[in-house]
C-alpha cells in the first residue's frame, strides 16, 4: 500500500486527511476554504482505507456508527416487546406455557408464544443481537482509537500554516517583543493547568487530553457488561431456579448435581395483629389479614463422598437457617431465597370401602397424592386398585378426563373395587365432592373420610458468577461517561509566521471556555484576540 509523505518528512498511512505530525491537509480534492475536520485529527481509519476484501467489508460494516445505532434500536425494540407479557420463567411453574399464554391473553398471547417472545432473552437471535452489538462497539472503537492515539502522540508543536488558519478559533496580530509576550502567555497558561511545550519559539498548550478517551473507556465498560450478560447463558455461570418444598420433606437442590439437599422442617407464617394500633386500620381497609413475615426453617445437607464408584454417600447436615424474604441461606456459591408459599396443599386423602345397602365399611386406605400405590389390600378378599389418577382434574376439549399438572389441586381417582361378592370388580369415579359410577350402579362405593394437608414453601436457587463482570463493566462505563462529559480536550497554538503571531485553538466541545482561556492568557500583551470563524461565517451568510 502506498504511503503519503508530507513536506515535513513524516510518512502517513494511505487515507490520511491531515498530516499526523504538522497537520498539513493532504487530500488532493480538499477544500482549502472549509474548516478542517478534527473529529479524528484527520488520520487514516482502516474502515475508510481498505474496502476490497470480504474482511474489509465486514470491518467497514461493523465500524459504522449508523449500523451500531440500528443494532441498538432493534435490540431495544425486541427487549420492549419481551416485556409486554411475562416471560416463561415468571409464569406459574405448574401450567403449560402454550395453554397459559392462550388462556390469559387470547390470540395475542398465543402469537406471542408461537413467535418465541416468551423466552426472548435466552433465544438464539436475541443473543446474536447482543453479540453483534458487542462486535460493533469493539470494531468501531479499534477503528478510531489507535489512529487517534498515534496522531495525538506524534503531533508537533509547530503546525503547518494551513492547519492553523483552518481551525475554528484563529487570529493573527503584529506584536513587538514576541519572546517576552510569549513568556507571559506561557506562565498564564500553566496557571490554567495547561501542559505547555515549546519548539523553535512556538508554543503548544494542551490540557485534558484524557477526555478524548472517555467514549472508548465507555465502550470497554459496555463490552465487559455485554460479556457478563452473555455468560449468564453458559452452564454453571448463572442459576435462577424455582423449587417447591413441603413441610417435612427433603429434596435435592437444583443444579447442584445431587451434592446438596434441603429439608423443610417447618414453614411459619405470621400475620399482623388486627388490634394493632398502627396497622389495624390499614388491615381493615385491606379487608383481610395481612402477612407480616413468612419463613422456612431449613436444614442443608451435603452428600458425603464415599470414594467408591457409583456409590452414594449419606446426607450430612452442614447448616441450619431460618430463610426469610431478603434473608437467604448461602452456601458454596449458591443462595436460597424465600419468594412464595402455598398454605394447606393437599398431601393425602383417606377413603373407606363401604357397602351401599348396609353402610358397612371394610377398612380404610390412605392415598399419598404425590406417590399413590397401585394396589391397596384390605384383607379378607377386599382390594382396591387405582386405575387412573388425575392430580389436577379437568375435562379436555374432546371430553376426556385429563390433568393440568402433577400438583394435586383437584385430585380425582378411578378406583377398581374388588370384594368377595364382586370378584370381577366395580368402577368408582371419586374426587372432591364427586362420587360417580361410570360403568353402571355398584354395590360398593369409596367414601371420602379425611384429608391431610401441608404447607409448601417456594425457594429460588441463585448462583451468579457474572455479577462481578456486570459491576466492573458498569463502573468502567460510568468512569468513561464522566470522563468524556465533564472535561474537554483543549489545545492552543501560538506561532510566529511571517513576522506575525498566529493563534489557533481547538477543543472537542465548549469553545466559549476555550476562548476565555485564550483571552486570559493574552490579556494586556497587545496580542489580538482570535475570532470564532464558524460564528463569523454564519454572520456573513445572514
Amino acid at each position: 500500500m502506498s504511503k503519503l509523505t508530507c513536506e515535513c518528512g513524516h510518512v502517513n498511512p494511505r487515507g490520511t486527511i491531515a498530516c499526523e505530525s504538522c497537520g498539513k491537509p493532504l487530500a488532493a480534492n480538499d477544500n482549502q476554504e472549509k474548516l478542517l475536520d478534527m473529529k479524528y485529527e484527520g488520520v487514516a481509519r482502516r474502515s475508510q482505507t481498505y474496502t476490497t476484501t470480504m474482511i474489509d467489508k465486514v470491518w467497514m460494516f461493523f465500524s459504522s456508527v449508523k449500523v451500531g445505532i440500528w443494532i441498538i434500536v432493534i435490540t431495544l425494540l425486541a427487549s420492549s416487546i419481551g416485556t409486554i407479557y411475562p416471560q416463561e420463567m415468571y409464569i406459574p411453574p405448574t401450567v403449560s406455557p402454550v395453554d397459559y399464554y392462550a388462556d390469559e391473553y387470547g390470540l395475542a398471547g398465543q402469537l406471542y408464544y408461537q413467535l418465541g417472545f416468551h423466552n426472548l432473552y435466552s433465544s438464539w437471535w436475541y443473543m446474536l443481537l447482543i453479540a453483534s452489538l458487542g462486535v460493533s462497539i469493539l470494531i468501531a472503537s479499534i477503528d478510531r482509537f489507535f489512529p487517534l492515539y498515534r496522531a495525538l502522540k506524534k503531533q508537533r508543536v509547530t503546525k503547518h500554516a494551513n492547519f492553523l488558519k483552518r481551525q475554528r478559533i484563529f487570529g493573527t496580530s503584529e506584536v513587538e517583543d514576541v519572546d517576552q509576550k510569549f513568556n507571559v502567555v506561557k506562565e498564564r497558561l500553566i496557571e490554567k493547568k495547561y501542559n505547555v511545550k515549546e519548539e523553535n519559539g512556538n508554543l503548544l498548550a494542551e490540557k485534558n487530553r484524557f477526555a478524548r478517551w472517555g467514549p472508548y473507556v465507555n465502550h470497554i465498560g459496555l463490552i465487559i457488561f455485554l460479556i457478563g450478560c452473555m455468560l449468564r447463558y453458559f452452564p454453571g455461570m448463572y442459576v435462577d431456579e424455582h423449587m417447591w418444598i413441603r413441610e417435612g420433606e427433603t429434596t435435592v437442590v437444583p443444579t447442584t448435581g445431587g451434592q446438596y439437599h434441603i429439608g423443610n422442617e417447618q414453614f411459619i407464617i405470621e400475620l399482623y395483629d388486627e388490634e394493632d394500633e398502627v396497622f389495624g386500620e390499614a388491615m381493615q381497609r385491606a379487608g383481610g389479614p395481612v402477612v407480616r413475615t413468612y419463613q422456612t426453617n431449613a436444614v442443608l445437607y451435603e452428600r458425603e463422598n464415599t470414594g467408591a464408584v457409583g456409590a452414594e454417600g449419606d446426607l450430612v447436615e452442614v447448616d441450619r437457617k431460618e430463610i426469610r424474604v431478603n434473608e437467604p441461606m448461602k452456601f458454596d456459591s449458591f443462595a436460597l431465597y424465600q419468594v412464595d408459599y402455598k398454605l394447606h396443599e393437599l398431601n393425602s386423602m383417606t377413603f373407606t370401602l363401604e357397602e351401599k345397602d348396609t353402610g358397612e365399611t371394610f377398612g380404610e386406605i390412605t392415598v399419598d397424592l404425590f406417590d399413590p400405590q397401585p394396589t391397596y389390600d384390605l384383607g379378607d378378599g377386599y382390594r382396591i386398585e387405582i386405575r387412573e389418577y388425575f392430580p389436577d382434574f379437568v375435562m379436555s376439549s374432546s371430553n376426556v378426563p385429563s390433568t393440568r399438572s402433577q400438583i394435586p389441586d383437584n385430585p380425582v381417582f378411578i378406583f377398581d373395587m374388588y370384594t368377595p361378592e364382586t370378584p370381577e370388580g366395580e368402577v368408582s369415579f371419586v374426587g372432591i365432592r364427586t362420587n360417580l359410577e361410570p360403568m353402571g350402579e355398584n354395590d360398593y362405593k369409596m367414601t371420602f373420610v379425611d384429608v391431610d394437608t401441608k404447607h409448601v414453601s417456594a425457594l429460588i436457587v441463585r448462583k451468579d458468577f457474572t455479577l462481578p463482570l456486570l459491576i466492573i463493566g458498569g463502573i468502567i462505563f460510568m468512569i468513561g461517561l464522566v470522563q468524556g462529559s465533564y472535561w474537554a480536550h483543549r489545545r492552543i497554538w501560538f506561532q510566529q509566521i511571517d513576522g506575525k503571531v498566529w493563534i489557533a485553538g481547538h477543543t472537542n466541545k465548549n469553545y466559549l471556555a476555550l476562548r476565555k482561556d485564550i483571552d486570559f492568557s493574552i490579556d494586556n500583551t497587545s496580542i489580538s484576540s482570535p475570532k470564532d470563524q464558524l460564528v463569523e461565517d454564519e454572520k456573513d451568510k445572514n
